[in-house]
């Protein structure tokens, strides 16, 4: 197996009521809540989306570079807690609006196509039936 590029353990140990952290010394460490209380902290939900919209746009940005273009860029993204049909367990509704500005819509959503085959976070979420990607006007 090749060696990785990089590499993070991440601990939680008290679900959505408590901290997750990078386990080392100078990690990141989130108070987490769950989104259906008004506790202060972040959740699922939420670590979702930045990771999502992070690593997509960041995708985006390095098919536009290869390809010589500097524009800008920018991934949104909603996510819903809703309960199963059968009103067992609980799923996330998703969906992401990307843009590139300044260019032309038919290739942005060329770009944005690639970029969800590429992402290694899309890559997780690939045939999901709750999660949707859009290209968008860039606003």
């Amino acid at each position: 197996m090749d060696k990785p590029l990089f590499e993070t353990k991440i601990v939680n140990k008290n679900g959505v009521d408590g901290v997750a952290y990078v386990n080392t010394s100078e990690g990141l460490r989130v108070v987490t809540s769950s989104p259906l209380s008004d506790a202060p902290g972040t959740n699922p939900e939420e670590l979702f989306g930045l990771a999502m919209t992070t690593c997509l746009n960041a995708t985006i940005q390095s098919l536009l570079k290869a390809r010589g273009f500097a524009n800008e860029s920018k991934v949104e993204s909603t996510i819903q807690l809703k309960r199963e049909p059968s009103g067992v367990g609980f799923f996330f509704d998703v969906k992401l609006f990307a843009s590139i500005n300044d260019f032309d819509f038919k290739e942005a959503e060329q770009i944005i196509a690639s970029a969800e085959k590429r992402c290694p976070v899309s890559k997780l979420t690939q045939g999901a039936e709750t999660l949707e990607i859009h290209t968008v006007p860039y606003s």
